[in-house]
């Protein structure tokens, strides 16, 4: 018996098992640097962030009010005097019991007092005050380590940075933090036909809009891109191209000649200078897709072939490559969420792909509704601009008006 290679060029790979192929091949790089607080956000972590100390670091009010012994309210008629004044930043005087402290939100609890009593239920006689109603021990009181406590685990390694999270570790006192370097992406696209922006076009060519797509979601993932221009539809052009990006860079992408025609060379080309894994998806649209490796002096380079149809080169990033580059990056992996909705359309019969349909949202009294768009050509690139994300319609299913159906919104996906 002749043992079968795992890639087999006619086969069709579901996205799910495709994209597991592609993550168990790639390790995160192993080089570190450290970077300013400031300029962290988007980046991972490349170690886990244990908290210095507690949040707050003292007790304090949660707001505006006065400071006392709880089991000093509950008597209205009984006047209680206003020992001192305690704004945030400034640290009171121990208090006596029978008193109270004029307090203001964050300032901290002066000791001897175990809760606050809100100003609206604090009835004024002069320097004194009478409180209205009985407060309990700890009532609007925010104790010591109430949002992180010392010593905690706050971030674990792989955690790719918020804006929030930021917040957080300023609130530690961090000014710095340890993550992967940035990757290095070459990108190139192909096709005879395509120029630049800002140049002017012949007759027989368009401008190249999947270089300006593919550029502003790496630069969303922080990722250093080497601008590899546009390839010619010839082999040896393609081939010299795809060992000059791989000497530069850490992963290479491309975007069309991957499919059958006569004038697509890019999966030649990496055929002959390493190997193709896995070709083809057995999704809608994006179906001509590559991933591989190319060898150049020695180290190998990892290889995404994208469809040259532009929807087709966006769909196929932000499912399979996206995850992968934040892998590499050492992200810890998380799919997108899609959360269910009603279809807005019916059909009689489906592909044998999966379908990732642009939609846009509504509102009904069901719920949402998601319409795909008229047109799905995957060369139609305004529709991924007028949908709100994509509708997941699996193969070979017929759809309903009004049946549930699975959504991705493109914030999950990066975009």
């Amino acid at each position: 018996m002749i043992d079968k290679p795992d890639y087999q060029p006619s086969a069709l790979t579901p996205l799910d098992k495709a994209l597991a192929q592609v993550l168990a091949s790639v390790s995160p790089r192993c080089e570190e640097e450290v970077i300013a607080l400031a300029h962290s956000q988007g980046r991972i972590l490349s170690e886990d962030i244990i908290a210095n100390l507690s949040v707050p670091p003292m007790a304090n009010s949660a707001m505006d009010g006065y400071a006392l012994r709880a089991s000093d309210s509950g008597d209205p008629e009984r006047d209680l005097p206003i020992s001192q004044r305690i704004a945030a930043g400034q640290v009171g005087l121990a208090l006596e019991a029978g008193t109270v402290a004029r307090i203001f939100t964050g300032a901290p609890m002066p000791a001897g007092a175990d809760a606050v009593v809100m100003q609206e239920n604090c009835i004024l006689r002069g320097e004194a005050i009478g409180v209205a109603k009985r407060v309990s021990p700890q009532e609007n009181v925010r104790p010591v380590g109430a949002d992180i406590e010392a010593g905690s685990t706050v971030f674990s390694r792989g955690h790719r940075l918020r804006p929030q999270d930021v917040g957080v570790l300023a609130s530690l006192g961090l000014t710095e933090v340890r993550v992967p370097r940035k990757l290095r992406v070459a990108l190139m696209t192909t096709g005879d036909e395509l120029q630049r922006p800002g140049t002017t076009l012949l007759p027989g060519q368009i401008y190249d809009s999947n270089f300006a797509t593919l550029s502003a979601l790496l630069t969303a993932l922080h990722i250093d891109i080497v601008d590899c221009g546009r390839v010619g539809d010839t082999l040896d052009a393609t081939r010299s191209a795809l060992l000059a990006a791989a000497s530069r860079a850490d992963c290479v992408i491309t975007t069309g000649g991957v499919s059958v025609g006569e004038e697509d060379h890019v999966r030649a080309a990496v055929e002959q200078l390493g190997k193709i894994d896995l070709w083809k998806l057995a999704v809608k649209p994006g179906k001509p897709f590559a991933f591989g490796k190319i060898t150049s002096d020695g180290e190998s380079c990892h290889f995404f072939g994208l469809p040259g149809n532009p929807v087709s080169a966006f769909v196929t990033f932000v499912l399979v490559v996206r995850p992968t580059l934040l892998a590499l990056q050492g992200a810890s992996f998380e799919p997108p969420r899609p959360f269910p909705v009603r279809s807005g359309f019916s059909r009689e019969r489906g592909g044998s792909r999966q379908e990732y349909l642009r939609a846009r949202l509504h509102s009904s009294v069901e719920g949402l509704v998601a319409t795909p768009l008229n047109n799905q050509s995957s060369g139609v690139a305004l529709s991924l601009s007028r949908s709100d994300g994509l509708l997941i319609v699996p193969p070979n299913v017929a759809v309903s008006q009004g049946e549930v159906l699975q959504f991705i919104p493109f914030s999950e996906l990066g975009a």
